[in-house]
Formats: structure tokens, sequence, C-alpha cells
């Protein structure tokens, strides 16, 4: 045993030697900087800004799955009992009387046999309205897929989901001029020399239609040169909203319940909000008679516990802003999402006004001095 114990006398100093990491004393993290806290709010921003639209955009209306699944069962059941409803043969038909044809006649063809010729003409149409459901149903449901997709593989971010919405609206138009040749092509309509009409029509329209065209272009280099996306807060001219939609031929903006449509190429001079956090400032006067450095004293000890909900950050007190008629003009500001800056705004005028009235700091009237 005596020989034994230098041997863990020996080792012993050799695993208080290894653990060095756990002396080393470990490095304060350093505090985030002003600027630094800034980037991280508009970032913070700008995700729960697409995450609100991404949420708007993804949302189907009850309504069209209703009508899309009623014509999904409707498609369903015609190719189940494709025999009664589309043959030509009387005994075969729902729709057809054999005691219809004429044995004498060898061009008489089976009617419905109704005794009204009205009614034998709609319950002739039964089939083919039919057959424009179904082409209808497969179209709306390859488009609807599609819709989803694009907006699953763009809607990530906010650029993603101006040019999603943009795409889907592009479908959209596509899908409509389609469903109008597969109906006139289904009721007998040579769809052919109306195509090719329609291309020389198209052409004789397309000089006339000139500002369509520039909506068009203005929106895809909107869109392609990222100007702004859907759920930016914009100003256009004098109207300040959020935008909506960037479709085709117009931009939707909305603030306060109304919704301005302006077409795509008379969206000039556009100012962007989002580009970086919004700041809302307050302006308000001491009387000449108070000093100022005193005045300031009592401000920047105070300042930090002001509270306004909607600011992103602390509210600061930037100075002296002007020399007015009646006093001496301070300005404080915050930094606030672009959506919320007027009730920022408020919120700031009313902590200041209790700063001032819980520290006996006097709030100038206007004044007129008289000479005689």
């Amino acid at each position: 045993m005596s020989e034994k114990d230098p041997k863990k006398t020996t080792s012993a100093p050799k695993k208080q030697a290894q653990p060095a990491k756990a002396e080393r004393p470990e490095v304060a993290a350093k505090p985030a900087t002003k600027r630094e806290k800034k980037r991280e709010a508009a970032k913070k921003q700008r995700e729960q800004k697409a995450e609100q639209v991404k949420k708007r955009l993804h949302k189907v209306s009850p309504a069209r799955w209703i009508v899309l699944l009623i014509m999904l069962a409707i498609t369903v059941l015609s190719y189940v009992f494709y025999e009664p409803l589309f043959s030509t043969d009387p005994n075969v038909s729902w729709f057809l009387d054999p005691n219809s044809i004429d044995p004498t006649d060898p061009d008489s063809v089976a009617t419905p046999n109704t005794g009204s010729l009205f009614l034998d003409d709609v319950i002739m149409l039964v089939p083919t309205v039919i057959k424009c459901i179904q082409s209808v149903t497969i179209i709306l449901v390859i488009v609807t897929i599609l819709s989803l997709i694009v907006r699953k593989a763009f809607g990530i971010t906010q650029r993603g989901l101006t040019i999603s919405s943009l795409a889907c609206n592009l479908i959209n138009w596509l899908t409509a001029v389609i469903l109008i040749i597969v109906i006139l092509s289904a009721f007998g309509v040579d769809t052919t020399a109306l195509i090719t009409g329609a291309g020389v029509v198209t052409l004789i329209i397309g000089l006339g239609m000139q500002s369509l065209i520039a909506d068009i272009v203005a929106g895809l280099f909107i869109v392609f040169e990222n100007e702004f996306n859907v759920g930016d807060w914009v100003t256009v001219g004098d109207f300040r909203g959020e935008v909506i939609s960037i479709g085709i031929r117009t931009t939707k903006l909305k603030a306060v319940g109304n919704v301005k449509i302006i077409n795509n190429s008379d969206l000039r001079g556009v100012i962007n909000h989002d580009t970086d956090t919004s700041v809302a400032k307050t302006l308000i006067d001491v009387e000449y008679g108070a000093k100022l450095p005193e005045v300031e004293k009592i401000i920047k000890k105070h300042v930090g516990k002001l509270k306004v909900e909607h600011a992103t950050d602390a509210v600061s007190y930037d100075g002296v802003a002007s020399l007015g008629a009646s006093g001496v003009t301070l300005q404080f500001t915050c930094q606030c999402k672009e959506a919320d800056i007027f009730a920022a705004g408020r919120e700031l005028n009313f902590a200041v006004k209790n700063m001032f009235d819980e520290n006996g700091i006097d709030i100038p009237f206007p004044q007129i001095v008289v000479h005689k």
C-alpha cells in the first residue's frame, strides 16, 4: 500500500495542471451598440411583417374550396356514369327516348321527346354543360395546385411574397383566357379560327392600348428591381399606406380603412418607409427664462424611464431643435415601426408632457410683446 501511495500523489498534480480552460476567465460579452439594436429591431420588424403578409396571401377563401369540391364531385360522377350521360344510343342514354326515332327517316336522331321543344333543347345541352364542368374543374384544380406551389416556393421573404403575388395574378389571367377557349370549344365554336383572329385583333388593340402595356411593364420593373414589396409602407403623392397588392396593371395601398388603386405606370416619386425603422418625433418648448443646463440635467435623468408602448427602442433626447417666438424648442425621438409611427408619436407627447409636469418644467404660452 505504501508503494502505491507515491504513484497516487504524483498523478494528482497532473490532473490539477490540465484544467487550464476552467481557470481561464470568461470574456464578458460586449453590450450591443445602438446601431446593432436598430438593425435587430428592423430585422425583427421585417420578419413579422413578412409573416403577416404570408398568412394573408396563403389564405384561400372557403367559398372557393366549396365550389371546387362540388365541381370535383360532379366531375367524378360524370366519369362514373359516362355511358348514360354521353352515349348517343337511346337504349343506354338517360336523356334520349328510343320512341322518338322515325323508322321511315334514315336521318332521324333520338331526342328527349318531352313534348316541348324548349325542354328538349335544354336537356340536349346537359351533356355539353357537364363536359364544360369537367374541363373547368381539371383546369381549376391544376391552377390551384400551381398557385399553392408558387406561394410555397417564393413565400419566405417579403420579396418572395411580392413575386408570388404577381405570378398568381398572371396565372389567374391566363386561366381566364384558357377557360373561355375551352368553354367555347365545348359548344362547338371553331377556336382555331378564333385564336388566329384574336392575334390580329390583339395587335390592333395593342396599338391603341399603350397605357395598359405601360402598366404591365412598370409592374414587372417594380417587382424585379425590388423598389417596394407587399407589406411595405409607402407614400405616393399625398397618400401614405401599406402595399397590399402588386398586380399586373395596378398596385393597391391601404390606410385607415381606405384602399387606393394606382396604375403601375403612375407610380412616380414613391417614398418607401420600410427600408429602415421609422422615427417618431416630439417638439416641446420651455421658457426662455429657464436655465437650459438644469432643464437638460432633469431630462437626462428621467428620459430613460419614459414608456412608449409602440417604440422599439428607448426614448432619446436630441437637444435644442430651434429658438421659437415664445420658447426654446427641445426635440425627443424614439424608434418605431412605420405602421405605428402616429401611435408612437401620441404616446411620446403624453410621456414628455407628464415628465415636464412632474419635474416643474413650465411650457410657455404664446407671447406678444407690444412696444409703445
